[in-house]
């Protein structure tokens, strides 16, 4: 039985060390980040320009379109390459993110294998620039991007998209983290709630503790019937330790990063956020705040290189 749920009492929830929505606006993110970070992360391409300066590694840029006369020279833009993602730099929650797999007869290939044409690329274009997907409905800009090649020891944890690993971060600490596994029902994309799978993942091994589709725990992948306890993810000291130097590279004392193992480049880093969503915790079972909680009360200044924080949270986090 699910015990993060609508029905389950505070007292439970407190028993479970579950952070709420309150607690982790007030406490975490109102007092660790500063708003004067939130444009470098609330803006996809501004992210990218930063984690490049870092030497943190961010699938590759193909162009961008700011205006919509520019939406008339995307085919020459596109013309040399079969796969690409075109995403809005302010989006949120996955809205707006359009991922083709693959070009046949003039024709572009979804990851769901649908089928479309320039101009569904250009409308798709039109409406991110018109703030259709954006935070607040801003006018926006898009962002083309090379297609990440995931890691092909994955491609029956997901289907159709590309899977994704959240690791939140704690004063450079990271204290929890799952990978979102793309479904039919999500259309292909990695957003819990539209239907993706969260694996929750232990933080010293990388292997797989449990899996929820939103909330209830499941067992096998329902498209591909693979084993979700099967998971384990590879190069998981190397994941951690570029979680880890996000927060110097942002400032955000309290941070979501969200990165993918891409087969040709290891562990790269997707994108940035610094409202982290809370079902993480239902992915793994426990709670986050005895996590943040240590970390606050034994690691009052950050001393530590992002290795040293990585092992030392291998030694407290069992």
């Amino acid at each position: 039985m699910n015990w993060f749920n609508v029905f389950a009492s505070p007292t439970t929830l407190a028993s479970k060390g579950i952070l709420g929505m309150n607690q982790r606006n007030i406490a975490y993110i109102g007092q660790y980040n500063s708003r004067k970070s939130y444009p470098l992360v609330d803006n996809k391409l501004k992210t990218k320009a930063l984690a490049i300066k870092h030497g943190i590694t961010v699938p590759a840029l193909i162009g961008v379109i700011q205006e919509q006369h520019e939406i008339r020279h995307i085919d020459t833009l596109l013309e040399q390459y079969s796969g690409f993602c075109i995403k809005p730099a302010q989006g949120s929650g996955g809205k707006g993110i359009l991922i083709i797999k693959g070009k046949k007869d003039g024709f572009y290939i979804k990851s769901n294998d649908t089928m479309v044409d320039i101009d569904f690329l250009k409308r798709h274009v039109s409406n991110i620039l018109a703030g259709l997907f954006s935070l607040g409905g801003k006018t926006d800009v898009a962002m083309i991007e090379s297609l990440v090649h995931f890691d092909p020891r994955f491609s029956n944890f997901a289907y159709e998209g590309v899977p994704d690993t959240r690791v939140i971060v704690f004063k450079g600490y990271p204290v929890m983290a799952m990978m979102r596994l793309p479904t039919a029902l999500s259309d292909g994309k990695a957003n819990l709630h539209q239907g993706a799978i969260g694996v929750g993942i232990h933080l010293k091994t990388g292997a797989a503790l449990q899996a929820v589709q939103f909330d209830s725990v499941v067992s096998i992948h329902p498209d591909t019937q693979k084993d979700l306890s099967e998971l384990c993810l590879p190069n998981w000291d190397t994941l951690l330790r570029l979680a880890a130097s996000c927060y110097e590279m942002s400032g955000l004392g309290y941070l979501g990063a969200d990165m993918i193992l891409d087969q040709h480049h290891g562990p790269m880093l997707l994108e940035l956020n610094a409202r982290p969503g809370l079902s993480i915790q239902v992915a793994n079972g426990h709670g986050l705040l005895p996590r943040l909680t240590l970390i606050e009360s034994e690691c009052e200044e950050v001393l530590r290189n992002p290795q040293e924080r990585v092992e030392y949270i291998w030694k407290v986090f069992e």
